[in-house]
């Protein structure tokens, strides 16, 4: 190699000199990320969801671990000091078993059920959907996805109307108004609550292996026929591996919905004692146990967090079994032959379980004086539009009650306020998830946003009320306002909203946005007239999606409602707790409609189907 000369030298050594450090580029890119507005936007929306997720999260944390107002003389400590009493109190003290440890375990119990009987249930409907001939096959495509549309305790007070003996009080469930008394296995606890939930859920195993399915190529099976495989051999050693992934996605999900369900045990549960995490946590927070709902909220919350995780490791794993197709591969339907009419009798005979039978036992349950005596002068509309009726609280039909209305504006309005809020935010957030140079924000945001869907409904709830409970700096005490409620249901909503917002911006380029830049238009104008027209189907589904979630939700309002800001859902569960059962199935229809009606719209506003691909 030949030696440098010494001007070769010394101009190498200018050239190193002028290169930028380190700091100098830092500080290059730090000014060049300042000048584009979404630096500042995501900064913002940044400290904005630190505190509406992230700050709450910690408080409740922070409960149980610190003394509460109260028990300052019991631990000889000022309110506030650490200590580990709440933790010990809740799991491992004698009294532990009642706060924790036997709700976990009927949780537990009741997802193994739910879990078992979804998958036994839906990976035959998803299969005869999918890849059989069976009669109506796209009509129960859409059909068999509705118990999912609708709020799962609809069908709790369907059962309840049904099967209610009289260990609760009130007007006597059908059964035993025709002389047969249930018992309480089956009208209330375990077995009840692990019927609703897995027909609830079931659609979730329909998509999921249904999807699968699909994408399955059947000329995987016929070569394993042709080398003389048997069906079982090819059910276990080929189908089954391959549709693993999908099945153990559905069984974490189903367990993540089943932790923080809370409308199922409450109606069904409470009256024999049955409790779960969810209600133990109701119950915390209502007798002012704020330290140990702070710990049974934690432990909900990292459940949440290690299964929901535990999903997105298996979506990834389910990489591995991806099957390459090409224009050989083929989804063949099988022939059902003379079994075509009992299949579609076994997808008829769900289809009444879960949604015709619980939804015609709540209707005609609203028309009837007295239950299960189907006689002409029984039937009445008094529970609608009557007057005077024969009750303490209740004098009207439920249609004229200024209660029912008065819920149904808090209804409208804390769920429009916050669906809307919701949807701009998550416009704004998967635009600067996309467009900021600065990619720490960007993964910032979109791991904050999606925090919230790890944390289930009533543990987020518990989270708010132990940091807005009480003043915080300049902010009042919130608990009791419409405030806390909108804020609360923006938080919850966002995994929704930015997704919807960071799809939308993921397919819209650039170009648009630089030819209105060149042409002298500022950031709030190409977001006003070039941005958002573009992607108003994507704004659309940011509101509409959270708007649905919110009418049915029953977790999140049940802690922060108080009767003056009363929902439809939180003004229905009132009415069970009075034993007013056709007022309160009455709520759950207006309920139930608006929820279907919602997810109907949005499906055609957005031109997708909760079904897309089954039954096509």
């Amino acid at each position: 190699m030949a030696l440098l000369s010494e001007p070769a030298k010394a101009a190498a050594a200018e050239t190193r000199s002028a290169a930028p450090s380190a700091w100098q580029a830092w500080r290059y890119r730090l000014k060049v990320a300042l000048r584009e507005p979404t630096t500042l936007i995501g900064v913002l929306t940044a400290l904005l969801f630190t505190y509406l997720i992230v700050v709450p999260i910690i408080s409740i944390v922070l409960d149980a671990v610190r003394v509460q107002f109260g028990h300052e003389r019991r631990l000889s400590k000022d309110v506030g000091d650490l200590t580990l009493y709440y933790l010990d109190r809740a799991l491992f003290s004698p009294v532990s078993a009642d706060l924790f440890w036997r709700p976990l375990f009927n949780t537990l119990s009741v997802a193994v059920g739910a879990i078992s009987l979804s998958l036994l249930v839906g990976t035959v409907l998803a299969w005869l959907i999918s890849r059989t001939d069976m009669f109506g096959r796209r009509w129960f495509a859409t059909a068999l996805i509705v118990p999912y549309m609708l709020p799962a305790w609809t069908f709790a007070l369907a059962w309840t109307t049904l099967f209610k003996n009289r260990t609760v009080g009130g007007q006597p469930g059908w059964l035993e108004a025709t002389g047969l008394t249930p018992p309480d296995w089956l009208a209330y606890g375990r077995f009840p609550i692990t019927i609703i939930l897995a027909l609830h859920y079931t659609p979730f195993v329909i998509l999921l292996f249904g999807s699968a399915l699909r994408r399955f190529d059947s000329q995987l099976e016929d070569s394993a026929r042709i080398l003389g495989a048997k069906r079982h051999q090819v059910a276990l050693q080929i189908i089954l591996p391959l549709m693993r992934p999908a099945l153990l996605s559905s069984m974490v999900l189903i367990f993540a919905k089943c932790l923080g369900e809370f409308g199922v045990p409450y109606v069904l549960g409470l009256p024999v004692k049955f409790e779960v995490p969810s209600t133990s946590l109701f119950r915390s927070i209502a007798s002012r146990q704020t330290g140990v709902a702070g710990v049974i909220a934690g432990s909900i919350m990292l459940i949440g967090i290690i299964t929901l995780w535990i999903d997105a490791r298996l979506v990834r794993e389910a990489r591995r079994f991806v099957t390459i197709g090409s224009k050989g591969s083929m989804n063949r339907q099988s022939r059902l032959g003379r079994m075509r009419l009992p299949a579609a009798g076994f997808a008829a005979t769900v289809f009444l379980l879960s949604v015709g039978l619980p939804l015609l036992t709540l209707l005609l349950s609203t028309v009837m004086k007295m239950p299960a005596r189907f006689t002409l002068d029984n039937f009445t509309l008094d529970y609608w539009i009557g007057r005077d009726l024969d009750t303490i609280a209740l004098k009207t039909g439920i249609l004229l009650s200024p209660d029912l209305w008065d819920a149904a504006r808090n209804t409208l309005t804390i769920v429009g306020i916050a669906s809307v809020t919701s949807g701009i935010l998550g416009l704004l957030v998967g635009y600067v998830v996309i467009r900021t140079p600065v990619r720490l924000l960007s993964v910032y945001l979109r791991q904050v946003t999606f925090l919230p869907y790890l944390v289930p409904g009533i543990a987020f709830a518990a989270a708010y009320l132990s940091l807005f409970a009480v003043p915080r700096g300049p902010l009042p005490a919130l608990y009791g306002t419409v405030i806390i409620l909108v804020l609360a249901l923006i938080a919850d909503q966002m995994p929704y909203a930015s997704r919807a917002g960071i799809s939308a911006m993921t397919q819209l380029g650039k170009d648009p946005e630089e030819a209105a830049q060149v042409a002298g238009a500022g950031w709030l104008r190409r977001m006003i007239s070039i941005v958002i027209p573009i992607q108003k189907g994507s704004l659309v589904t940011g509101v509409l999606l959270p708007f649905i979630s919110g009418i049915k939700g029953l977790s999140l309002f049940v802690i922060l409602a108080v009767p003056s800001t009363d929902v439809l859902t939180t003004y229905s569960l009132r009415l069970v707790d009075y034993h007013y059962t056709q007022a309160a199935n009455a709520v759950v229809l207006i309920i139930a409609a608006i929820a279907y009606c919602g997810t109907l719209i949005a499906q055609k506003l957005t031109r997708t189907n909760l079904a897309e691909g089954l039954g096509s």
